[in-house]
């Protein structure tokens, strides 16, 4: 018997929205024992989860969710009774470039994961969860009226979105043919700490900081809602204590900016970090060739998870932004770190000798 109420895989846990969800559970509920299990490809860096790395109800486990004998192995070691599944390629330029990365992390890694759990738990399912975390980008692109909601029939156009379309469909598969205990819910597009730098905010952080050109897709009119990540981590908390069993739930900040003025945002804000003189650095804004296939919007409704489960964001967007900008600029380190590559050495250092 484990001295912990529950063993709970995180999938991803290495990664931006991962590493938080971590840390919160491993701060918040001792009486779990957390696993993290990471590929540690470019995007996981475990120099996120330093905070935590120490405490007793923390594990790291290197491992692919395309590899099935790893994940038996797994299960075998900790016989989870929950899984958080987060591990995902996510970035849609990379997935334009290389369809099939996407294809095998994104749908072959959660069926890996779908079958281990159905085949270890046994149809014994009482207690057992697997919750989905998915993405808004499923549901297609928005006109200039309109939300996603949890009934917005799926329309991805990525190969991105499409991968983590397929993914849904097989979670919700499991659950009807197998009678699989799942949960889903899919978010907007985060913002915070730890993000790594080819995304959005924390590219244009890191350009406007060294006066690098900051490249914005045709005339940045492309709309996004945004989430702090830290809020996004407390949504998965309550839907996976309180959310019911074959439900999805649409997880959104109520936060529409078009790219562009957000960029300026970021642009006012790093001229006054900065000590520049206003204007400044939105001199540095360069319009770039369109994207293939880059949707219009998205605007999530978010109206079920607040009403089920008493969820809404805590943060203000430009409080949210300030706060990681500031973060940013006070971790230099990390952001060359993980664009180099040198946290590997801190993996070995960390995991080498066990």
């Amino acid at each position: 018997m484990s001295e912990y109420k529950r063993n709970i895989v995180i999938t991803g846990g290495a990664g931006f929205i991962g590493s938080h969800v971590v840390r919160l559970f491993v701060k918040k509920y001792p009486q779990y024992l957390i696993i993290n299990l990471d590929a540690l490809t470019y995007a996981g860096n475990l120099e996120n989860l330093k905070d935590v790395e120490s405490a007793p109800n923390y594990r790291f486990e290197k491992g692919d969710i395309t590899d099935p004998k790893r994940l038996d192995e797994l299960f075998s070691k900790y016989s989870p009774d929950a899984v958080i599944h987060l591990a995902a390629e996510s970035h849609v330029d990379r997935s334009i470039l290389d369809p099939l990365a996407f294809v095998k992390t994104n749908v072959l890694g959660t069926v890996c994961l779908l079958n281990v759990c159905k085949t270890r738990w046994k149809d014994k399912y009482d207690g057992k969860l697997f919750y989905h975390v998915s993405t808004d980008e499923v549901y297609g692109s928005l006109g200039k009226q309109g939300f996603f909601t949890e009934e917005t029939a799926y329309d991805p156009r990525s190969p991105y979105s499409a991968s983590k379309a397929s993914s849904d469909h097989f979670v919700m598969a499991y659950h009807h043919t197998y009678g699989l205990p799942v949960v889903m819910s899919n978010c907007s597009n985060n913002y915070g700490s730890n993000h790594f730098p080819e995304k959005l905010i924390p590219l244009m952080i890191n350009n406007i900081k060294n006066n690098q050109p900051l490249p914005v897709y045709g005339k940045g009119e492309n709309v996004r809602d945004w989430l702090w990540v830290d809020d996004h981590a407390l949504a998965i908390d309550r839907i996976f204590h309180m959310g019911r069993v074959g439900e999805k739930y649409n997880v959104g900040g109520f936060n529409e900016w078009k790219n562009i003025d957000l960029v300026n945002l970021l642009c006012k804000i790093m001229d006054k970090k900065l000590g520049r003189e206003p204007g400044e650095s939105a001199k540095l804004i360069t319009y770039v060739k369109d994207r293939p296939g880059h949707d219009m919007r998205y605007a999530i409704d978010a109206t079920k998870l607040k009403k089920e489960l008493g969820w809404e964001p805590s943060l203000q967007f430009e409080e949210g932004l300030e706060k990681t900008v500031d973060w940013y600029l006070a971790n230099e380190n990390w952001v060359r770190h993980v664009t180099s590559g040198d946290y590997q050495l801190y993996y070995n250092e960390q995991y080498g000798k066990r």
